[in-house]
């Protein structure tokens, strides 16, 4: 079963993602922060991670960059999910290490488009 650790601290985008993911089979953990995120990857060992970049604390950016430099994480597959749509944003969020970028909201079937893509 592919286990998606979703880092987000709005719960209804949680919900959200959850809601699809769980439909389509996946396991699904939580992390409210960049911080928290980073300890349950390396805890966890999730397939994929789907991230927000505006939390408090540590952003989705910043996390993206530390698990991407971890010789234990670095294997696992970043998504950002953000409203941030500017271009720079997105350069910036891959050249932090992340495999995709998504601009919110999003709909279910590019969402899971997107995980499998990754996951190849």
């Amino acid at each position: 079963m592919t286990h998606i650790l979703i880092i987000d601290d709005s719960p209804t985008e949680v919900h959200v993602f959850r809601t699809i993911l769980e439909k389509n089979g996946m396991d699904v953990s939580v992390a409210t922060d960049g911080d928290e995120g980073i300890a349950k990857a390396l805890e966890m060992k999730p397939d994929c991670i789907l991230m927000d970049v505006v939390m408090p604390g540590k952003n989705g950016f910043q996390a993206t960059r530390d698990l991407s430099r971890n010789p234990e994480t670095a294997s696992i597959p970043v998504i950002i999910l953000t409203t941030k749509d500017q271009e720079t944003d997105k350069i910036w969020g891959v050249r932090q290490g992340a495999k995709d970028y998504i601009v919110k909201p999003i709909n279910e079937a590019e969402l899971l488009e997107r995980i499998n893509k990754v996951l190849e």
